[in-house]
């Protein structure tokens, strides 16, 4: 059988369904612009710019369960004190704050580097100082659903400075993926400045 959606001048669109047994289903999300094939949705989600100039910690939450990727940006962020920032990630049951693998790189000045391991989170900077002002993205991937694991990778890098951070590490969830938390090592230094904000798809 076949749908054909005519122009509202001129052409149209034929949906033919395919030459096989079964039953095939065109889901239309709710939103614009985006649509899903094969359980796959197009749709690449902008969330709200949050400005970061107080607070312990910053949310971004009910993330949809079909995301596969999340890209987490900074311009010009800060915090209050030297604990550097981090980003945790969670499910219903919230945040977690334990079993990160990886680590994050400094590189200075193009040659000296320094190698930090933390277990409480995606680190993504690990030198300097923390009035820097930090710009750059991190981008977190699903890498096995059935496990709920993370990847993060990415950089970032202060202005009016040679530094750049780099971070790579994974994680797995006890459920399926739908908070970012941004905060600092020590959970209690605050934002002072920046912005920050994710896309989802």
């Amino acid at each position: 059988m076949s749908l054909i959606l005519q122009g509202s001048t001129s052409g149209s669109v034929t949906l033919q369904e395919p030459a096989v047994a079964g039953t095939s289903v065109l889901t239309l999300p709710v939103g614009t612009g985006t649509f899903v094939v094969n359980n796959v949705n197009s749709a690449i989600v902008s969330g709200t710019a949050v400005a970061s100039t107080s607070n312990t910690s910053i949310d971004f939450t009910s993330i949809p369960s079909w995301v596969k990727r999340i890209t987490v940006m900074f311009d010009g962020v800060s915090t209050s004190s030297t604990s550097f920032e981090i980003i945790q990630i969670g499910d219903a049951g919230g945040i977690e704050t334990t079993g990160y693998a990886g680590a994050c790189a400094l590189v200075s000045n193009g040659s000296a580097t320094v190698v930090t391991q933390l277990s409480s989170g995606f680190m993504f900077q690990n030198g300097g100082s923390g009035s820097y002002l930090i710009s750059g993205s991190i981008v977190l991937t699903l890498l096995n659903a059935s496990t709920n694991t993370w990847t993060a990778s990415g950089s970032v890098a202060p202005a009016g400075s040679l530094n750049v951070h780099t971070v790579g590490g994974s994680k797995s969830l006890s459920a399926t993926l739908d908070r970012v938390r941004i905060t600092t090592v020590n959970g209690t230094d605050t934002f002072d400045a920046g912005t920050i904000n994710i896309l989802y798809e």
